[in-house]
């Protein structure tokens, strides 16, 4: 039996272990720096050589997948056009309560979440899908769902929405009525256009009625809603900036009363946030997707017919007609398609 040899013993006034200042100058970098925006990034790696470089490869990562590993697939930036490597925002795969102001989120380190040097903290898009909009556990007790038995697949009077089974269900994560729950599923990259800007493209053949993701961002209150957007016009008056906040409306089943949700994925969003209008419709449909147990539907993509590699995804952000109300915020419309109006939709927030 072999016996374990004792702890050396220190002498008196021995130091202890010390990383060497170079070293652990390098951890804490690795460990700050990801935290920061561009802008801050561009300033520090002003300040020396190390830093510099620490601050290329972080710019280097971060152009390799927009979605921070939060996706089932990384999604790069292509940009062939000018020096930006990749849009910054906050990632979510789901919507969120708006958060002011914006949380920061690690983003750009060669490690990946489980490493050492990874600090491992709950982001913005960790919250649960269903933590914005539970509102009870109420769901069906299937343990195989299956169209004309479970309960979650059709509900009365709301034909015109699709349903999937909710964090009340019995059915676990595997059910075939979750689709949109597991994330994005197809390979897409976010390619930079002269005129576009960031558009979002298809990285295979996707096949028609494949989901592609979900209109994720801040969910805001109709005064908010108004409140950023005319923020937004204001910024886009005196620079190039391009906003996000999508108002969706919901009629309920009596007709009689319209639901309203505002999404906003400027600052907090996913790859949707790159998807561009098409004033021919697109090669995208949207459906309004409710889950059992949720007050709030969520507004998912489907591929609308086959879509090749290389194609940019689209779809219609709806009436494109210029009216007095909303005649001094319209957009130049650049879709390019042969019945292109010339105006992107617009109307009063």
């Amino acid at each position: 039996m072999q016996r374990e040899s004792p702890p050396k013993k220190r002498c008196l006034g021995e130091a202890p272990d010390i990383i060497p200042a170079t070293e652990l100058f390098f951890r804490c970098a690795n460990l700050i720096l990801p935290w920061l925006n561009p802008q801050e990034l561009a300033v520090v790696a002003q300040t020396c050589k190390t830093l510099s470089l620490i601050s290329k490869s972080i710019t280097f990562h971060r152009s390799l997948d927009a979605a921070r590993s939060l996706e089932n697939l990384s999604i790069p930036f292509h940009n062939s056009i000018d020096s930006q490597r990749y849009a910054y925002f906050i990632y979510t795969p789901y919507q969120i309560p708006a958060s002011s102001p914006p949380p920061r989120q690690w983003w750009g380190a060669a490690t990946e979440c489980g490493s050492e040097s990874r600090p491992c903290f709950d982001s913005v898009s960790e919250r649960g899908r269903f933590g914005v909009s539970l509102v009870d556990e109420s769901g069906c007790e299937c343990e195989r769902c299956e169209e004309g038995y479970c309960k979650c697949i059709a509900f009365v009077g709301m034909e015109e929405i699709g349903n999937e089974c909710g964090s009340g269900c019995g059915c676990g994560s595997d059910c075939s009525n979750r689709v949109t729950q597991k994330g994005i599923s197809v390979s897409v990259k976010i390619v930079r256009d002269e005129k576009k800007g960031w558009c979002l493209y298809a990285d295979q053949l996707i096949k028609q009625g494949q989901f592609i993701c979900e209109y994720a961002g801040e969910l805001l209150t109709i005064d908010e809603a108004r409140r950023r957007q005319n923020i937004y016009d204001k910024l886009r008056s005196t620079q190039s900036f391009a906003s996000a906040l999508l108002v969706i409306r919901e009629h309920l089943p009596s007709g009689q009363a319209c639901l309203r949700i505002n999404i906003d994925a400027t600052r907090i969003g996913n790859v949707a946030r790159f998807i561009n209008h098409s004033c021919d419709g697109g090669n995208l449909s949207t459906v309004l997707l409710r889950s059992s147990g949720a007050l709030l539907p969520r507004l998912c993509f489907f591929a609308a017919r086959d879509i090749i590699a290389d194609e940019e995804l689209s779809f219609s952000y709806g009436d494109s007609r210029v009216t007095g109300e909303n005649r001094d915020n319209k957009l130049n419309c650049c879709c390019g398609s042969s019945c292109c109006l010339g105006t992107l939709p617009c109307e009063n927030t």
